[in-house]
């Protein structure tokens, strides 16, 4: 049974209060999810910032072999003239990425809007405080939206809400009214063509994550929702390069998706390079809050979804996601150090249950079954 690659999401020592030190002490978590967040999106990333990071975070002990994320420039969503350049772009990263051992790339492709949540410091019962989706007061106007997160995230920076790039929110939302959901597709396989042959020469794969939340917002179409989105998704390029991130909060957002039926049927195929394993708690029609990590406290089975990865032998990149403040920890919403850590130990004891208890019974059938009548195909 192969082992799981853990790791941590970290922003960076000059927007992230966390220390690598601090990361490395988390039981078998060798892998930090990192990437340069100083570089416009559509710019090259620059060889040496790649280089000095990874110096960074091998000093530390540790490794980076997943970046999250790689933007996508809204000129190579939308279709514009202008997307070569941007495309040509990201294929530069990719090969300067792959030169620092660099092995998986998660994006989205989503509209305007990366991840969003209607209150960044939703008090819970026991105290603590999780990011909150409450489509009820979901701002009609989308700059309203970006006003109540920019003063939700207290001074941190939000992954996917580049002030740079929405600062003429009205021009961009009017680049997008012509795009459907079928013309983002399109250019969405537009973008695979392009970098996929890049992708399988330099050893890097693509796992792009789900929309979050799972559904069209402010009239702009959302393509990776459902299993169904899945498949399509995985048919415009042929190739396991072609990957998901399966981010169980994002899909179990709606209700529908069936998450452990979604991981036996993508893993298999070598689709999921990286996993993003959390918990959310429903506790109404669209709306939900993040929760602490074991199923008790949420509404996800995280015990079928780990047995999941390990019925299907997986042995790719994982992470915690989007935990609590607890313990008097004021950090980046989603983004604390505490409860991500709690996580991680969480999905490690499952993880080491699921093996044992598969051993012993393996242990168990060789002790009790005397050949031939134990060979495969034998039902005595």
């Amino acid at each position: 049974m192969a082992n799981l690659k853990m790791g941590f999401r970290w922003f960076g020592e000059k927007d992230d209060p966390i220390s690598l030190a601090q990361i490395r002490q988390i039981p078998q978590t060798k892998q930090v999810v990192g990437a340069l967040f100083d570089v416009p999106v559509g710019e090259v990333w620059p060889q040496e910032k790649i280089d000095a990071l990874k110096k960074q975070v091998e000093d530390a002990g540790l490794k980076l072999e997943v970046i999250e994320s790689v933007n996508i420039h809204d000129d190579i969503k939308i279709g514009a003239p202008t997307r070569d350049k941007y495309i040509e772009n990201y294929i530069q990263t990719i090969k300067n990425l792959s030169k620092a051992g660099v092995k998986v790339i998660c994006y989205n492709f989503m509209p305007v809007f990366d991840w969003l949540r209607t209150d960044l410091h939703h008090q819970l019962a026991d105290g603590s405080n999780a990011m909150m989706y409450d489509e009820s007061k979901l701002p009609k106007d989308p700059e309203a939206l970006m006003a109540e997160m920019n003063s939700g995230s207290r001074g941190f920076s939000l992954p996917g809400w580049e002030p740079e790039r929405l600062a003429a929110l009205k021009e961009l939302f009017a680049a997008y009214k012509d795009v459907s959901e079928e013309k983002l597709v399109e250019n969405l396989k537009y973008f695979l063509d392009a970098i996929i042959p890049v992708c399988e020469k330099f050893d890097v794969r693509m796992a792009m994550h789900p929309d979050d939340p799972p559904k069209p917002l402010f009239g702009l179409p959302r393509i990776f929702k459902n299993r169904e989105d899945m498949l399509r998704i995985e048919q415009l390029h042929e190739s396991r390069y072609n990957g998901f991130t399966i981010c169980t909060g994002s899909l179990g957002e709606n209700p529908a998706n069936d998450l452990p039926a979604i991981i036996r049927e993508f893993v298999p195929k070598d689709r999921v390079p990286f996993m993003h394993v959390r918990n959310i708690k429903h506790v109404g029609k669209n709306k939900f809050h993040e929760s602490a990590h074991p199923s008790t406290e949420g509404s996800l089975d995280m015990f079928e979804i780990m047995k999941a990865l390990h019925d299907t032998d997986y042995d790719g990149y994982i992470r915690p996601d989007h935990g609590r403040n607890i313990w008097g920890e004021d950090g980046r919403p989603g983004y604390g150090l505490y409860d991500r850590a709690l996580g991680i130990t969480y999905l490690l004891g499952m993880w080491e249950a699921l093996i044992k208890s598969n051993l012993i019974q393996m242990k168990a059938g060789h002790e009790f079954c005397a050949w031939p009548f134990c060979m495969p195909g034998n039902n005595f």
